[in-house]
């Protein structure tokens, strides 16, 4: 699911510098990141007001994308009790996140707080998703059915998928830093 924030003009100034006013004092974590910096996932205590209120967009969010699957299979939604955490990433030029997944979790997402200056033709280092199905992925409907989908990032998109898919982002190739914020949501009892 991909959508664009309307506050997001509001705030990403705000996460802007919060994010790397708090990477200049937090060496940060290494995880599929190459290069770059990740944050140490938690609640976005660092982003103060703007960090609140982008979590409580992440939880809308998730509880969209839970409604949307629920309707494909004729379900009504329920009330879902999430556990949620997220983390920034400030990736320079060259930095990328290998493929990966989030194990223990339900949904994933980034939101992007700022594509780093690109050039139109650059493509802003995509969000790339990956059938988990390989079997699938080579033999069923090629080349009708594609088997990945790659997301070209803007200020204020988040995408929310499966936290199961397989996924990474390309290197990034602006002249200033990219800039997004991950989460991972885990639906309580788990799974």
């Amino acid at each position: 699911m991909i959508h664009i924030w309307s506050e997001a003009a509001e705030l990403n100034d705000e996460l802007r510098d919060r994010i790397l006013s708090h990477r200049q004092s937090n060496a940060g974590e290494r995880k599929t990141n190459i290069g770059g910096w990740h944050s140490d996932a938690g609640r976005l205590e660092f982003c103060g007001d703007a960090g609140r209120r982008l979590l409580r967009y992440m939880y809308d969010l998730t509880d969209e994308a839970t409604r949307r699957v629920l309707a494909e299979f004729g379900q009504p939604m329920q009330p879902f009790r999430w556990t949620l955490y997220a983390w920034a990433n400030v990736n320079g030029p060259g930095d990328f996140n290998r493929t990966h997944t989030h194990p223990g979790s339900t949904w994933s997402g980034t939101y992007y707080v700022d594509t780093g200056q690109l050039n139109d033709d650059e493509g802003g280092a995509p969000l790339h998703l990956l059938d988990p199905c390989q079997g699938r992925a080579n033999m069923f409907l090629p080349p009708l059915v594609p088997s990945s989908f790659t997301q070209r990032p803007e200020p204020g998109m988040t995408a929310v998928f499966p936290s199961y898919l397989p996924h990474m982002v390309y290197p990034h190739r602006g002249a200033l830093p990219r800039i997004s914020i991950a989460f991972n949501a885990r639906k309580e009892p788990f799974p």
